[in-house]
């Protein structure tokens, strides 16, 4: 199970093809608020394969006005042992060190897959993914 913070529509639509393409049939459960994810984390974490944070949450119509973002999930990832390998994939530069640090006080290892390019999640996040899904260098 691949385990997603991620608030755009368009994003969440290709990670879950990028998946699709490396790992077929595997669960995807994705949150667009970070609040949430929080509270139901516990749930997943056991079959978790990978977890895959962004950091910025923006609301849409309908949503709560504060989604919370990947420090708050960060945060409550690291009172638990680490399930599974991490990726940070913010484009946030400072909040992912935020994130970052987090994970390294707590002994985590993590991966940071910088949003560069039009297709970055098909061409440097799938191949990071892939690789710690078989059991690369987390």
């Amino acid at each position: 199970m691949v385990l997603l913070l991620e608030d755009e529509a368009d994003r969440i639509r290709r990670f879950v093809a990028a998946l699709g393409r490396i790992a077929p049939g595997m669960p995807f459960v994705v949150w667009r608020d970070a609040h949430r994810m929080c509270r139901e984390i516990m749930d997943h974490l056991g079959p978790a394969r990978l977890i895959s944070l962004d950091h910025d949450l923006v609301s849409q119509p309908g949503d709560p006005p504060d989604l919370g973002d990947g420090v708050i999930v960060a945060k409550a990832l690291v009172l638990h042992r680490q399930p599974c390998p991490v990726i940070i994939h913010s484009s946030n530069g400072t909040r992912s060190e935020w994130m970052a640090g987090e994970f390294e006080l707590a002994g985590w290892s993590y991966r940071r897959v910088a949003p560069i390019g039009e297709r970055w999640i098909e061409e440097y996040w799938r191949l990071v993914a892939s690789e710690l899904l078989k059991g690369g260098t987390s």
